[in-house]
């Protein structure tokens, strides 16, 4: 596991970032079907635009059969049935012509691999074409384990929230009202790309401009999730794979776990538990903190959009400090314990160590 951990940090010092800002200011850009032959065309929808059809014209221009193509965005059925794709206009879904609309009646594709949300054309040009430009961008064949993994991993972390917002399925299970406005998310920023009712130049031409400039938008932010999965993400999982199956080198129980290297560890633990069979689960994490070389002891949490831990730090140390912590403890070297029991500190390895053992018993 060591040697993977290498192999893929060696990796990800390519130069394999995609020069964003200079190649999409760049890329064809048409209302009329009027390009060379030679140039394949890809259509969507004229007017009001919205974040997934800016990102799945995007996408495809990234695959080597749609790269460079020209965008069209037009309603007229007699120039969308000429063009090599279509996207989000056309009534149809039929991935072997290049339709991906998902407005008709029946229409319920998933992306699958366990995720349910109904696609949008974003989504749809990510299934198809997904794993082709994840492989293209981290230069490995696309039936490389990582290829997958990375692919999925932006589905769930960027795709499927744009599938999501424009199919109108809400995030919660809930029937009461949201406690604040949230107009951050990148739909909503794509959406205010759009003209505005009192602006005089309401042409084609300058709503084209718009479009263009959200699909810079959200092919920045796309290959930014990219380069997160892979510089960061990725070799964070091996990291924690690792200290995984060294638990119990840590303490014989396996529920406490040292992470040998700062990262973020919380992305990959619960994938990681169930994929390695992790029993007990783990309780603890134990790391050094890169500010003071102070040592921290974690509580894992339930699940990885919950606050609450799996086993708390003890009640009675919560919200102590220092001295005080420590004789109440009977561990030397403890700093604090936040008052919810999330987290401790300690001087020492060893320290932190006792204070998560003596968590386990308590």
């Amino acid at each position: 596991m060591a040697a993977s951990l290498q192999r893929l940090q060696t990796f990800i010092t390519r130069s394999y970032y995609l020069p964003i800002n200079s190649t999409l200011s760049r890329l064809p850009f048409s209302t009329a079907s009027t390009s060379p032959s030679y140039i394949k065309q890809v259509g969507t929808h004229n007017g009001t635009f919205h974040c997934d059809e800016a990102l799945g014209c995007y996408l495809i221009t990234l695959t080597s059969n749609f790269n460079g193509a020209q965008i069209i965005r037009t309603r007229s059925p007699l120039v969308l049935d000429k063009l090599d794709a279509v996207l989000d206009v056309g009534g149809v879904y039929e991935p072997s012509s290049g339709r991906f609309d998902h407005h008709q009646k029946g229409f319920d594709e998933v992306l699958g691999h366990g995720f349910g949300t109904k696609l949008s054309s974003a989504g749809l040009v990510y299934k198809h074409y997904g794993v082709e430009i994840i492989a293209k961008t981290v230069q490995l064949d696309e039936g490389h384990p990582d290829v997958h993994r990375l692919f999925l991993a932006v589905y769930k972390n960027f795709i499927e929230a744009v599938d999501a917002i424009d199919n109108g399925i809400n995030q919660y299970e809930t029937d009461q009202p949201p406690r604040y406005v949230n107009n951050t998310t990148l739909s909503s920023r794509i959406s205010r790309l759009n003209l505005n009712w009192y602006d005089d130049d309401q042409s084609p031409e300058k709503e084209d401009q718009a479009f263009q400039h959200a699909m810079a938008l959200a092919g920045n932010e796309f290959m930014d999730c990219i380069h997160f999965h892979i510089k960061s993400w990725l070799p964070a999982r091996l990291v924690v794979m690792e200290c995984l199956a060294a638990r119990k080198n840590i303490d014989s129980s396996g529920e406490i776990m040292l992470l040998t290297r700062s990262c973020p560890w919380k992305l990959h633990i619960f994938d990681l538990e169930v994929e390695m069979k992790i029993d007990p689960a783990l309780k603890y994490v134990l790391y050094q903190d890169d500010r003071n070389n102070r040592w921290r002891v974690q509580a894992v949490a339930v699940s990885p959009d919950k606050f609450e831990s799996r086993k708390p730090l003890p009640s009675q140390w919560r919200g102590l400090t220092d001295d005080h912590l420590s004789d109440v403890a009977g561990i030397s070297g403890c700093i604090f314990v936040h008052t919810s029991g999330f987290i401790g500190a300690n001087k020492t390895y060893e320290g932190a160590l006792a204070m998560a053992r003596a968590s386990l018993l308590a």
